[in-house]
């Protein structure tokens, strides 16, 4: 098995994503489960890339997504890990069930949504990550009509498989993401 390096998953990314939105979201996932993987006493670089390159098929297949990533990691010989973990993040889209079974897995499908949360809330109040207060994200997760497009039910099952509460993980992930800004 083989796991690029940082620097050629962010290649890669660059050279497949094309939407700034799409890459800065790769990027908050990845920075999000770098601190997981610290956290967690997990294998950092597979977390990271794991993160970076979970929709890298999205922009182009968005109505297969992520079944042509699931293929190229195949291909490409990337770690079982990854591929599960992508696959599962998937779960109920596409006809994909498959659920987490590793804590990888589990943390990228708590953690791919609410980074989007994340970001729509610091859309409407731009501050950094870090000066987020985790009851204001509580408070907005809470309401659906705020950024709609977000299923807060994978969270929620990301969670229940990462065996944490929601409130901790919004907490952990607004504190993972503070490098970012």
């Amino acid at each position: 098995m083989t796991l690029p390096t940082r620097e050629a998953a962010i290649e890669l990314l660059h050279a497949q994503v094309k939407d700034t939105y799409q890459r800065t979201h790769a990027l908050m996932v990845a920075t999000a489960l770098e601190g997981y993987a610290v956290h967690l006493n997990e294998p950092v670089n597979l977390w990271f890339t794991t993160g970076l390159l979970h929709d890298l098929d999205f922009e182009q297949h968005p109505e297969s997504h992520p079944g042509p990533s699931l293929q190229w990691f195949k291909e490409w010989n990337y770690p079982p890990d990854l591929l599960h973990a992508v696959e599962a993040h998937a779960y109920g889209y596409h006809e994909f069930k498959t659920l987490p079974q590793t804590k990888l897995a589990a943390a990228l499908l708590a953690t791919d949504e609410l980074c989007g949360l994340f970001y729509a809330y610091r859309k409407m109040n731009p501050v950094p990550y870090a000066d987020m207060k985790p009851s204001s994200i509580r408070k907005k997760f809470k309401e659906p009509s705020f950024a709609a497009k977000i299923d807060r039910s994978t969270i929620e099952l990301g969670v229940q498989h990462l065996g944490i509460p929601l409130d901790e993980h919004i907490a952990n992930v607004g504190k993972f993401l503070a490098p970012l800004g």
